[in-house]
């Protein structure tokens, strides 16, 4: 069982000449070889594959892999030969355009077979042709010039001997060993590259010809590589593979012809190939040029080391393999059969980053094991060094707060949150999670969650409409009070016509009882009896006064002793965030303006002395002259003083006189004295009624103020709603910013903040406060709706507060008389119930509970919520793998394309695979071809199972690799669906041609 980490970043030296190089060989002394072989061991960053280029010959690979099986070169697990060859065609600077055969290593004859293909190369020279071999080369040498030895005849024949590219190109196409076994590089620099042919037009044919053939470029600028790569301001990528048939990889090599530039290239520009150790990793460079080669000082550095998982164990089990299995940085994919134990190695990874206890379920790996588990751990070890673990009897169960250290999507998480039956909380609450993540920590408030945020957020604009809708009800019910008012009038005008027919009626019988002789008493013991009225009326209201006082004082000292400081608590809780110390909060304590205690006792005292000084005290109304049983003729009134100014015990008592002086019987004094008070009684009920008449006849001037503020108070609610919107934009713009930068499936993906208006709902709320069998435009179910749709609808929906008062306003110009006509009540015979109605009609007219503003996230403009599984498994996905990036913990994902179709995870998740596993590690369990190959998926686990015997769990075997391993790739397309047709087309697409074993 091998396990190997797969696809990793590795300094590749792909050009570099050895020495005894055919041509410019600056390598000198007897030690030459042994300094250069040093020279590469001593690298750094360490060489640990290498391409010897030589002119035309496999002399000096040969000689240097000597070195290698002598024990030399330990870090250089690759060796290959690198042929140098020259086109006949020269650049502006009159050299030779080179161009280069990469030799893949594996084959033993691979020499030979390299050999034979370069001897049928031909040149003509003086009648003859010449073959790309060691004999001709020197034949040639001495043909064109006088040689003191074989080895300057072979050096000049080397330097005479070009390729025509038309004949290269035909014997590239007849030999099948050689398309399987090499490719070609091409040098795109001024001076020996096709760069060189530029300045001819001449040759633009020729120049784009070799470029096309090329599988890989020679270049090491980024300019050059973004061109390749088709990324440059002058051409697309599609450009690219339209024009040259591919996109191409970049490398570069130190093409050292000395010691002292072994293995330095210019400038710190390193290649770097991403694979293992074999020539097929350099052929996945022409499948994958940007993400397989990059030219640099350093390799990319992918992950942050702590977010990495180097390898997985899983102590004390029997059924799972004892040694640790290597996890590679990138994207890693587990395949196996049906029960192989893919997802049981997703679960102990999960389980050893703490992040499975969430996902135990019927389905999971470990309840199903669940019997059979006893002690085992598994433990994760992470790239800085660090461990994590967890003991498998207590997951689930133990209620643990452990942080997950990986994000898990287990199967059935997947699922449910891609059910189309089932609630989509869980899918609401990750995109939640993920746009939270998205703001940078000091824009958050200290808030913890989305929610949180979005409360601080929004809190402002929702308590002005909150307090807006509040004033609307209070609005409703003082219009309803005054229309009361309004209502009432005829009543009171009734009622005032028949007090002053009773008082008329009173003061004729009054005059019937007093005879002529005591007229003059008559008259002043009416004005005593009114005085007294007024007075008694005086000291009621006084009383009234005096009460209201002292429920004052009692309500000032409840606000000092509760109401103040619940206030300045509750404050303390809803803004703890405004860091107020406790003692601070004290100065919050709300205190009356004034010494308010002082105003009441004052006003109280002053109260109470004027109730005394109109009630006074009786006088003596009896003399020593005065018999018994006689009425005194003599006022008891003090002289020279108004009536107004005489206390009530003592107008009491002239009373009681002059009523005794009129009346020449008891009986008509006691009707005298129950008129006169009658009088004075109705005379006072006719002045409270006259004044709520007066009330009333400025009820609707009122009323028209009130409803202004209700207008006012409805336009400011969509203000406060429109200052929601733009909360929620800006809570959203870090997401949105993102999504609108993207290409791709991701540009499919949008931000929506919408005002939802129910108006079905508010149509049929008002249909049940209607009569629909009465009026005329609101007739019948469907009526009110229309209207409300025609009128009301668009402002609602996007509308401020100012469209929305006029269309208001519009909409009751037109059917108020409908509504009014509509009311299932009788305002003549039902007033109360009608009032009722009325008042609950304006209250469901000017409601705003069926408006919302909804934020969602939507693909196609369609809301998450209504996606198909299919859909919400694809938007899921794109949520980790291209939104989520903020999140840098490894994604593991259990068998994603379970809700998906093919096509779909080709067109819209292929891509995003290969972004993402640039920046974070990410785990897949697949059956799904595409989502290996295509993906280029950076290792490949294949899982295994052993027989499952009775009492015990089955042995679990694991074997990994890259897809670069002629073993793996035979694992991928026997076990995966489409497997072999994924790699021929891949490679088809790049015109390269798969070796024969898969």
């Amino acid at each position: 069982m091998v396990l190997g980490r797969g696809s990793v970043w590795r300094r590749w030296e792909p050009h570099i000449h050895a020495p005894g190089t055919a041509l410019n060989n600056q390598f000198g002394g007897e030690a030459a070889w042994d300094d250069y072989i040093a020279a590469i061991e001593d690298s750094d960053p360490k060489i640990e594959a290498i391409g010897i280029t030589d002119y035309y010959l496999l002399d000096t690979y040969e000689k240097f892999l000597t070195y290698k099986s002598d024990g030399r070169l330990k870090n250089v697990g690759l060796i290959f030969p690198n042929i140098e060859l020259r086109l006949a065609t020269g650049t502006a600077r009159s050299r030779a355009v080179n161009f280069h055969l990469l030799i893949d290593p594996t084959s033993p004859d691979h020499v030979a077979q390299a050999q034979r293909f370069l001897s049928n190369l031909k040149f003509r020279y003086k009648g003859e042709k010449y073959g790309c071999n060691r004999e001709d080369l020197m034949s040639l040498g001495r043909a064109h010039s006088t040689a003191d030895s074989d080895a300057e005849a072979l050096r000049i024949g080397v330097n005479q001997f070009k390729v025509e590219f038309d004949q290269f190109s035909e014997e590239w196409g007849a030999s099948e060993w050689i398309r399987r076994n090499a490719l070609i590089a091409v040098a795109t620099n001024q001076g020996d590259g096709t760069s060189g042919l530029q300045s001819d037009s001449s040759l633009e044919a020729l120049r784009r010809k070799i470029e096309t053939e090329a599988h890989i470029m020679f270049a090491s600028s980024p300019k050059d590589r973004a061109y390749w790569l088709g990324k440059s301001d002058r051409v697309s990528p599609q450009q690219i593979i339209e024009t040259y048939g591919a996109l191409k990889p970049c490398i570069h090599g130190s093409d050292a012809h000395s010691l002292e530039r072994v293995g330095k290239p210019d400038k710190g520009r390193y290649t770097w190939v991403k694979g293992d150790l074999s020539f097929e990793s350099l052929r996945q460079t022409c499948m994958e040029p940007e993400l397989r080669a990059r030219i640099g000082a350093d390799a990319p550095s992918g992950p942050i080391a702590s977010q990495v998982i180097e390898s997985l164990a899983v102590h004390g089990a029997t059924w799972f393999p004892d040694e640790k299995i290597p996890i590679n940085a990138g994207l890693v994919g587990i395949i196996g059969a049906r029960g192989s134990g893919k997802t049981a190695l997703a679960d102990m990874i999960a389980a050893g980053a703490q992040a499975l206890s969430g996902h135990v379920n019927e389905r999971s790996f470990i309840q199903r094991a669940q019997e059979f588990i006893t002690d085992e751990v598994a433990s994760v070890a992470w790239g800085d060094g660090d461990t994590s673990s967890k003991e498998l009897k207590h997951i689930g169960k133990d209620g643990s707060s452990e942080l997950p250290k990986v994000q898990y999507l287990s199967q059935q998480f997947v699922e449910n949150l891609c059910s189309a039956s089932g609630a989509t909380d869980e899918l609401v609450a990750e995109i939640k999670r993920v746009i939270f993540g998205s703001h940078a920590p000091e824009t958050r408030q200290g808030a913890i969650d989305f929610d949180e945020l979005l409360d601080l957020r929004t809190a402002q604009s929702r308590q002005i409409r909150s307090a807006h809708e509040g004033d609307i009800k209070d609005i409703v019910r003082e219009i309803a009070f005054e229309r009361d008012k309004v209502d009432g009038r005829k009543k009171l005008i009734s009622k005032i016509e028949e007090l002053r027919k009773q008082i008329s009626s009173d003061e004729k019988s009054k005059a019937g009882l007093i005879s002529k002789d005591n007229e003059l008493v008559a008259q002043s013991f009416e004005s005593v009896t009114e005085e007294i009225e007024s007075k008694r009326q005086s000291i009621a209201q006084l009383d009234r006064q005096k009460h209201a006082l002292k429920l004052l004082q009692s309500d000032v000292s409840h606000h000092r002793d509760s109401i103040a400081p619940a206030y300045v608590r509750r404050l303390s809780k809803e803004r703890h965030d405004a860091a107020i110390s406790e003692d601070d909060w004290t100065k919050f304590v709300t205190e009356f303006v004034g010494d308010v205690d002082a105003l009441l006792a004052a006003k109280l005292e002053a109260v109470t002395t004027n109730i005394a000084v109109l009630t006074g005290k009786a006088g003596s109304t009896v003399t020593a002259e005065t018999p018994h049983d006689q009425v005194s003729e003599t006022s008891v009134l003090p002289d020279d003083t108004p009536l107004s100014e005489v206390p009530l015990r003592v107008l009491e008592q002239e009373q009681g006189r002059l009523e005794k002086l009129i009346g020449a019987n008891k009986q008509k004094r006691k009707q005298l004295a129950t008129l006169t008070e009658n009088i004075a009684t109705k005379n006072s009920a006719l002045n409270r009624l006259q004044s709520q008449l007066s009330d009333a006849d400025s009820a609707p001037k009122r009323i028209e103020n009130l409803l202004d503020a209700r207008g006012k108070s409805y336009a400011s609610i969509f203000d406060g709603i429109l200052s929601e919107e733009a909360a929620l934009r800006s809570l959203y713009e870090p997401l949105d910013a993102r999504l609108k930068a993207a290409d791709g499936a991701v540009a499919k993906l949008s931000v929506s903040i919408r005002r939802h208006v129910d108006v079905e709902a508010w149509a049929q709320a008002g249909e049940e406060l209607l009569d629909l069998r009465k009026g005329e435009n609101l007739r019948g179910r469907g009526a009110l709706l229309a209207a409300a749709q025609k009128h009301l609808l668009p402002a609602w929906q996007a509308g401020d507060g100012k469209s929305v008062a006029l269309a208001m306003q519009a909409f009751r110009d037109e059917h108020d008389s409908d509504l009014v006509k509509s009311s299932p009540y009788k305002k003549e015979s039902q007033l109360d119930r009608y009032r009722v109605w009325a008042t609950d009609v304006s209250r469901w007219m000017y409601g705003t509970e069926h408006i919302s503003v909804s934020y969602s996230l939507t693909f196609e403009n369609t809301e998450i919520e209504r996606l198909s599984p299919g859909t919400r498994g694809i938007v899921l996905l794109l949520l980790y793998l291209a939104i989520d990036q903020d999140d840098e913990r490894p994604l593991i994902i259990d068998q994603p394309e379970e809700n998906l179709d093919p096509k779909s995870i080709f067109d819209e998740l292929v891509q995003q695979f290969r972004i993402a596993k640039q920046r974070r590690q990410i785990i897949i369990v697949t059956h799904n071809a595409n989502l290996i190959v295509n993906t280029d998926v950076d290792q490949v686990i294949v899982a295994n199972s052993g027989p499952h015997n009775q009492g015990e769990l089955p042995k679990l075997t694991y074997h990994s690799g890259s897809l670069e391993s002629a073993d793996i790739r035979s694992q991928v397309c026997a076990i995966l669906e489409g497997g072999e047709q994924a790699f021929r087309q891949r490679a088809l697409r790049l015109r390269l041609q798969m070796p024969t074993t898969f």
